[in-house]
């Protein structure tokens, strides 16, 4: 099992297929990165989640902030919802579940009595240097990407 994440850590280095090419950790360094793990495209929480963040992308900007979505969903699926729900946040696909491993968002879910594996709805905001400066677990979807945006230092 990975080791918890915290506030202060290094953030885990990364390399995915994502809706604007192969992304990783090292692109993004000299800006602030939100990278929000979620677990499924095309499902309520999720479409609402990825909607918020695309609908404050110019605040985000401003802030020298971009913002990642990541799932276990494959580049075909992330492009159809991409597409379908206008968003403008990047989306990028951990089919191999590297990078939900190494940030510990890949957990034991419990649905109904069943348990499985799954991606926790998760947050991690970077600083310009690739440390975290703050995290959100359990995610409450509703007023989440503004919570995100008021964190990001000015």
């Amino acid at each position: 099992m990975a080791k918890t994440l915290q506030v202060g850590d290094k953030a885990p280095n990364f390399s995915m297929p994502s809706t604007e090419g192969d992304i990783s950790l090292k692109d993004f360094k000299g800006s602030y990165l939100v990278l929000y793990f979620y677990p499924r495209d095309n499902t309520p929480g999720c479409t609402t989640e990825a909607k918020d963040f695309s609908s404050l992308i110019d605040a985000f900007d401003a802030r020298n902030t971009k913002i990642v979505g990541v799932s276990r969903d494959s580049m075909t699926k992330h492009e159809n919802f991409k597409t379908k729900q206008e968003l403008k946040v990047i989306l990028a696909s951990d089919e191999a579940g590297n990078t939900t491993e190494s940030y510990g968002t890949w957990v034991e879910k419990n649905m109904y009595g069943k348990t499985h594996m799954g991606v926790a709805r998760e947050t991690f905001l970077i600083d310009p240097a690739g440390k975290i400066i703050k995290l959100w677990k359990k995610v409450r979807v509703k007023g989440h990407a503004q919570e995100v945006l008021e964190a990001i230092p000015e």
